[in-house]
């Protein structure tokens, strides 16, 4: 990935008015934040301003407001709620442009901070509409974009300010940038990708990405079914998209032509039912019955996904190996999300991960805090994976 600038390189910012697009599109019940994580995540980028001398104008999305004034989906309870966040106080202004904004930044006390009005309600937000950039840019003396989330979006607010202002890294983006950097920009080798999911028609730009970056690539969850399929698997009345054999082969035709290997299950675990703790029983890939359906991998392929990883330097994990959510079909995501926990925490692997049915996975199994990076950036790491330009992020680039 080409360098980007990082707050640390904007110089002296005394005085200086810094605009600073946060993701701040936190859950709300009655009119209060209910998980503050978002907004823990943007303490680090506003302190290091704040310590540098800047003032700090917040900009960030909240809903779907096409345009329109939506009375509850205004910003204004979550500045109170990033106030406490921060231990400082967060003043809020609904609107997102003018004069009165500008006097507003102006009469901050030194290193205040300040919290504008939802940018989506302005119709050229979503547009990337040059003149609204303008008028925001006025605002500002600095642009730093610290929500990588949002970065597969060309909206004012997370790519047009930086080609008009001073642009940099927030310390999260940073963060982000660096550990998507040692993943797929300049991995250390061997490096193995695992996707999981239901469907694999949700995720063939991903697929035909990785085969083509990466050494090793095992596949898991509904997707494994399709790919068995097509091998002539019988999967019984598992979840299972059998008009994609062709496609499956032309992607195990680019695997064979990179020199990547592809992982499949080598034993899964059948049931009849959908359900917790329904009957259950592990069962070779011949043996799967008319009537079952595959709702995990089984232990021989968690051995057999625990040794590659062993003999991997980097891994990239999105999705996971089975029906997670419903014990003990759990069992697989669980044990090799350990199994790549242990490796990354003993310096032996690094391993980043993300997506959101990735991150609910890796907290389930308890091994979050053992990840190199987790990414909660949603469809912006789904489009990164993809090989896919993300606009916020070609912005600080230029």
């Amino acid at each position: 990935m080409p360098s980007f600038k990082r707050i640390a390189d904007a110089g002296n910012l005394t005085g200086k008015v810094a605009l600073v697009r946060v993701d701040f599109n936190v859950p709300m019940e009655n009119g209060l934040v209910t998980d503050d994580t978002r907004l823990r995540a943007a303490v680090d980028t506003v302190q290091s301003l704040r310590t540098a001398g800047a003032k700090v104008a917040l900009l960030a999305h909240f809903g779907r407001p096409k345009g329109e004034r939506v009375a509850e989906m205004s910003l204004a309870p979550v500045a109170g709620a990033f106030s406490k966040v921060l231990g400082a106080n967060v003043s809020f202004i609904a609107d997102c442009k003018g004069d009165h904004v500008k006097q507003a930044i102006a009469d901050l006390p030194p290193a205040g901070v300040i919290l504008l009005e939802n940018t989506r309600y302005y119709k050229g937000e979503e547009k990337g509409d040059p003149e609204l950039a303008r008028e925001i840019a006025a605002l500002g003396d600095i642009y730093v974009n610290d929500a990588f989330s949002a970065a597969h979006r060309r909206h004012v607010s997370t790519a047009v300010l930086a080609e008009i202002l001073p642009a940099y890294a927030g310390v999260t983006m940073e963060a982000e940038l660096d550990a998507l950097d040692k993943a797929l920009g300049a991995p250390q080798r061997p490096v193995m990708a695992i996707v999981g999911g239901a469907k694999v028609s949700s995720k063939i730009d991903l697929l035909k990405n990785l085969v083509s970056k990466v050494d090793m690539l095992a596949i898991g969850g509904g997707m494994a079914n399709t790919f068995l399929a097509a091998d002539g698997v019988n999967v019984g009345k598992s979840l299972c998209e059998h008009d994609l054999a062709p496609t499956v082969r032309e992607i195990q035709a680019a695997a064979k032509a990179a020199g990547c290997e592809i992982l499949l299950p080598k034993d899964v675990v059948v049931t009849k039912e959908f359900k917790a703790h329904a009957d259950n029983r592990v069962c070779g890939l011949g043996e799967i019955g008319a009537d079952e359906m595959v709702l995990d991998a089984g232990p021989q392929t968690i051995v057999y996904l625990s040794d590659a990883l062993a003999r991997a330097k980097t891994a990239i994990w999105n999705g996971p190996l089975g029906a997670f959510e419903l014990q003990p079909f759990d069992t697989a995501t669980v044990k090799v999300a350990e199994a790549a926990a242990s490796l990354a925490k003993s310096g032996k692997l690094i391993a980043v991960a993300g997506g959101g049915d990735t991150v609910a996975a890796l907290n389930h199994a308890g091994v979050s805090g053992d990840f190199t990076f987790i990414s909660t950036a949603g469809g912006a790491f789904l489009e990164w994976m993809e090989g896919k330009e993300l606009p916020g992020v070609e912005a600080l680039l230029k």
